[in-house]
């Protein structure tokens, strides 16, 4: 894009993460002649959640996350958020292999890697659930492919580092997928950065920082402050706001009333990282446990084979903790900074109703290393302390919005925020964000351009791109067999 002064764009993006670059790319797959420009504050892409070692690397398909299939009051196992999460993360991995098979993306083998998903569980009550899980969800064709044993030999070929020096008269159950994937977030947005940068009419600046929004009768006045070249403004039909953590103090600034109520509480994360290769090479899959009783869905315990550059490492985690940050390179005035007359009522009431996670994360932050290795042991019971050492991840804002019932209520997810007329939005929240990047930043589409939607060079745009939505994948077996099949193979996951 060549620089103006006050340059006019038809979209800008604000973050360069996995949701701006994605939706970025998505952009121009559909209408190459838009205008496009995406800022970062950071001098360069994926530096914040999306970088590898700031998550756990899994592409979350529900394959192994206990926390996607809780057990409903009359003992049944809800399966639908577990349905919807596999569907969406399938329609991401169809958006990936389009860009590969138009072999200027580059290649998958750099960002994703087969890894079995596997769910362990032990105790009577935990494989009790198990059994019941996995019996629910044999009954759906998105996972047909799992297998579950509560029988010792199997165990140990699925997770034979896992099973080194157990108890004997242990109950155990777990459940594997052999086609799960790790995912390293990181390199697959610098990925669609690189291809985003190299399209016509569009440019990517970093070093550079929203300092204002303004509304306007043609869409928004964005001030940018670039390190070195002072401030500019650029004029923007429509601003998305992908900036993670960062996204809703911005949010705050545009002013819109869809925006108003919404908080957010910020935890932060730690891991265990090994790099011993002759204990990661024990150890090839991602595998989930339940989490705590009392403990919020974010602490689910889980033991994972990561892949990073080429090199494999082992994470076991999450350690939660507690800071004021909004992002890890952030400040700690960005929660008392975010507090409005407009949430704060919200803000007391989560703060009032979720005593849990208050104890949670002080028991987290007052952890010693070896309290932090007796939790790792539950899964690895022969570990070597010296082969194991702290991690630092990144900051999840978890999203706080007014109730009607409580006042306000915590939401572990990921949502969308728009204005009315569609030039404003934003993503809030955490989890399984990065796998369903696809579908959330297509639901997006429906927000912020219903007519382009409609149109039929979008929609045959799309066509060309997906070859089903997510609820056909959930409805047709047969349609969603081929698609996943053909992705696995364009990807290379075998």
């Amino acid at each position: 894009m060549t620089q103006h002064e006050n340059p006019t764009v038809d979209v800008l993006l604000v973050g360069a993460g996995i949701m701006s670059a994605t939706l970025g790319v998505l952009l121009k797959e559909l209408d190459a002649g838009l205008r496009i420009e995406l800022v970062e504050q950071m001098e360069g892409g994926a530096a914040e959640s999306s970088n590898p070692w700031n998550n756990a690397g899994t592409g979350h398909a529900g394959l192994c996350e206990l926390n996607y299939t809780p057990e409903k009051a009359d003992g049944s196992i809800d399966t639908q958020k577990a349905i919807t999460i596999n569907t969406q993360f399938e329609v991401s991995k169809q958006f990936w292999s389009h860009l590969v098979e138009n072999g200027t993306f580059g290649s998958a083998q750099s960002f994703v890697s087969s890894v079995p998903h596997l769910s362990f569980v032990h105790g009577e009550s935990g494989v009790n659930y198990l059994r019941k899980r996995y019996a629910a969800l044999r009954d759906h064709h998105c996972f047909a492919q799992m297998d579950y044993s509560e029988e010792r030999a199997t165990l140990q070929q699925w997770m034979p580092l896992m099973m080194r020096e157990r108890d004997n008269t242990e109950a155990l159950a777990a459940t594997r997928v052999a086609l799960g994937t790790d995912v390293n977030f990181g390199a697959l947005t610098l990925q669609l950065l690189d291809y985003l940068s190299r399209q016509s009419d569009c440019r990517v600046s970093y070093s550079s920082k929203v300092v204002g929004l303004t509304r306007v009768a043609e869409g928004w006045r964005v001030r940018v402050r670039s390190a070195g070249q002072g401030t500019r403004e650029v004029l923007a039909k429509r601003v998305f706001l992908g900036a993670g953590g960062g996204a809703l103090p911005l949010l705050q600034m545009s002013g819109i009333p869809e925006g108003k109520g919404y908080g957010g509480f910020p935890v932060s994360g730690q891991w265990l990282r090994c790099d011993n290769p002759e204990v990661v090479a024990q150890h090839q899959a991602k595998v989930y446990s339940l989490a705590e009783v009392g403990s919020p869905p974010m602490s689910v315990p889980h033991l994972d084979t990561r892949v990073v550059d080429g090199k494999k490492s082992l994470l076991f985690g999450p350690y939660a903790g507690f800071t004021t940050k909004f992002l890890k390179n952030g400040s700690f005035l960005d929660l008392p900074l975010s507090v409005r007359p407009g949430n704060l009522w919200p803000m007391l009431a989560v703060a009032r109703d979720n005593m849990d996670l208050t104890r949670y994360l002080i028991k987290e932050v007052m952890q010693s290393a070896e309290q932090r290795l007796d939790a790792l042991r539950k899964f690895y019971p022969s570990l070597r302390p010296e082969d194991w050492r702290l991690e630092i991840a990144g900051q999840r804002v978890q999203i706080i919005k007014k109730d009607p019932a409580t006042g306000g209520k915590l939401e572990f997810g990921t949502e969308i925020v728009a204005s009315a007329d569609g030039s404003m939005s934003a993503l809030l929240g955490a989890s399984p964000g990065a796998s369903v990047a696809v579908s959330a930043m297509l639901t997006l589409l429906k927000r912020c351009f219903p007519a382009e939607l409609a149109s039929q060079e979008w929609q045959a745009r799309l066509g060309q791109i997906f070859k089903a939505d997510a609820q056909q994948l959930a409805a047709d077996a047969a349609l969603s067999q081929s698609v996943q099949a053909h992705s696995n193979d364009v990807l290379g996951l075998v």
